[in-house]
Parts: C-alpha cells; structure tokens; sequence
C-alpha cells in the first residue's frame, strides 16, 4: 500500500466508523463531545469549551422505524435517521447537542429529542445582511456559551475561542486546497475516498483532521497530473450518500472535481473574519456565507455560483442530490434551473434518499445521463 493509500484510509476509517473514533478520541484525551446537528452551527464555542464537536449526519441506509412515531413520514430522511439513532441509544455518548432550526423538520426534532444529552437551541437569523442581524445572533451565541458553560461545568473565555476560530480557519483553508488539489487527480480521489476525507472532518479534533490533509495533499501533489479521460461533474444538495451512491459514479468513469454539499465544502466556504469580538466574528461568518437555501439570499445567487463553478473546474455538468422532502432545497431548484439552461450549463437532479434500499434506479438514470454527457 502506497503512502498516500495509507492517508487516505486513516479518514475512510473514520469516516466509516465515526462512533469508534470519537470513543477513542474522548477516551485517549478526557475529553468529552457535543453533537452538532445539522446544518451550521458555531463548533468554535464547542472547540473552546475543551470539548469535542461532532456531526450528527445520520448513517448510511439506516433501518428507521422508531423514529416513526415522533416525525412523519415527509421529514427528510437525514432527519429520520438521526432521530433513530438517538432513540436507539447510538447518541448517549454526548454531554450535550447544539440545534440551529433553519427548516421547519429541524423545528420539530429540537423539541422531540429524547436523548440523555441535554438540548441547546438558537436561532439564525434569515434577514442576515443588515447589522441587527449580527447582533441578534450574538446573543444567540451568547446563549450557546452559557448553556454549555451551565451544562459542561466550564468557562468559555475570549482567548479561547480566538484561538478555536484560528484552528478551525486553518481548517478551512487547507480543505479548500484540498479540493482544488483532488480535482486535478481524480484517478487518486474517486468520488467515495474524497467524500470520506471531507467528512473525516466531523469526526477528529480540526487541528489533527488539517495536518493529516496536509501530508495527503503534499504526497499527492509529488504525483504527476494524468489526463483524466472521463467526466467531470460537480454536486450540490445537503449531502450524497451513501457511498454506494457515490461509487455508481466511479462505474460511470464520472469524477467528483468540486462540490455545493451541505455536509461538506458549504462548512468552508468561508473563513470567519479576523476582529476582537469572537460572538461578532463568528454571527459575521453567517452573514458572509451565501449560496444555500438555509440562508436566506434575496438574490438567489446559487446559481451563477455553480455556473462559475463548473467554469473553474471545467466541469462537465451539475449532479443536483436532491434531499427527498426538503423543502428549502426544492424551493431553490426552480430558479436555477432556469439559469443552468440560459448558460447552457448541463444538468441532472437525483432524488437521496438515505433509507433507500435500492439504487438501481439510480443507477439507470446516472449511466443514462454519462451517456448523454
């Protein structure tokens, strides 16, 4: 096994067994974990608090039944199989899970959560580009500080949490680098083994996930770029799982160059601006980020970031993973669709569905659309 096969399945296997690792992680340092639901919340005051941030993003093809009795049956199925997890006892490991409620499912679980981690909700606000709004979540965080400095029994300074955004910016830039590095190599990174590193990322403390990015990209990078004679395609949706899923695309000869994922480069869009009032810094980080649907933007500006997208890694077509039920995303199809044919950017829309049990389907719709690529 090659140096950078050794890299690369250090994250598959955190990737694939997030519950392991985040034991071992609390058991080799002390320390404990905060589960950070989806979609974006403030993992700078976990970071700071000493504490571990993890995502809760569900699992891959989860068999969902109790979960029933307390969602219905058009709450999305990422939604589904969180809920299952915490009723099964899957999530009795945290000391405690962060809620933002951007959508009206996530509205719901904050209020029927069951598990034995208290709950800390707030609020984003959705007029985000007026100065009220950064103050409103100010206080927002405000109450996330004090909540978990109540439940954790901890003291939450400034100082730290300047140093937790430094942590977490580098992370950021360094998994930016990464994507533009693993689009030049897609004969490295099959759209399964660049998923599994950027979601690594939810798993291990951000200071050791970015220096082992940094050797994978310096080890890859010594590699000669080969010409890449399939199709380039770029996703854009909440998240593209499982991996099955994304392997149907290595069938294909379809590589993965960039990504509008939820679960993955939306977390790093961005970096948090630099100032003296880390609550400030971090509600601005809000106000800045554009381009998904949980973030309200008058200007729709979703699009045209894809279209220049797919322009920058000279893409081929946008792989729209459509989350089943979710409305914030099935809102925003409609008007850039319009924009993807006026620029004659190609196209197609999936329907995920993590508890789907075949993908067959699935399958016949991707090698039709590689056919007509």
């Amino acid at each position: 096994m090659s140096h950078i096969d050794e890299l690369i399945s250090k994250f598959q296997d955190v990737a694939n067994h997030p519950k392991k690792t985040v034991l071992e992680y609390k058991k080799n340092t002390g320390k404990g974990l905060v589960g950070i639901m989806p979609y974006y919340a403030p993992e700078e005051i976990v970071y700071a608090a000493g504490y571990l941030p993890v995502g809760l993003f569900g699992a891959q093809k989860p068999q969902i039944s109790a979960a029933r009795t307390y969602l219905p049956p058009f709450a999305c199925s990422l939604m589904q199989a969180d809920m299952e997890l915490q009723l099964n006892g899957t999530y009795d490991c945290l000391d405690a899970v962060i809620f933002s409620v951007p959508c009206d499912t996530l509205r719901c679980m904050s209020q029927k959560w069951h598990g034995k981690a208290p709950v800390i909700v707030f609020t984003h606000p959705q007029n985000r580009k007026i100065d009220a709004a950064v103050d409103f979540l100010k206080g927002e965080y405000e109450h996330v500080r004090s909540e978990l400095e109540r439940i954790l029994g901890v003291t939450i300074t400034d100082m730290a949490l300047q140093e937790a955004i430094k942590v977490y910016n580098e992370n950021r830039r360094v998994m930016r680098e990464f994507c533009d590095v693993a689009a030049q190599y897609p004969q490295i990174f099959t759209p399964v083994k660049r998923h599994d590193v950027i979601k690594a990322r939810w798993f291990m403390d951000k200071a050791e996930h970015t220096a082992l990015v940094r050797q994978l990209i310096d080890a890859v990078k010594a590699e000669p770029v080969q010409p890449w004679k399939g199709k380039k395609i770029i996703l854009s949706g909440i998240m593209a799982e499982p991996d099955e899923f994304l392997d149907i695309f290595s069938e294909f000869n379809m590589a993965v160059v960039a990504d509008d994922l939820a679960q993955e480069s939306r977390q790093y869009r961005n970096d948090v601006p630099a100032g003296i009032d880390p609550l400030e810094q971090l509600a601005k980080w809000w106000q800045d980020f554009d381009g998904c649907p949980l973030a309200m933007n008058p200007d729709k500006p979703r699009g045209q970031m894809l279209i220049d997208m797919a322009k920058k890694y000279d893409a081929d077509a946008v792989v729209v993973c459509l989350m089943r039920f979710c409305d914030p995303e099935e809102f925003d199809y409609p008007i850039y669709k319009v924009e993807f044919e006026e620029a004659g950017l190609r196209y197609t829309v999936l329907d995920v569905d993590l508890e789907s049990p075949s993908l067959e389907q699935m399958r016949t719709r991707i090698q039709a659309f590689s056919e007509m690529l």
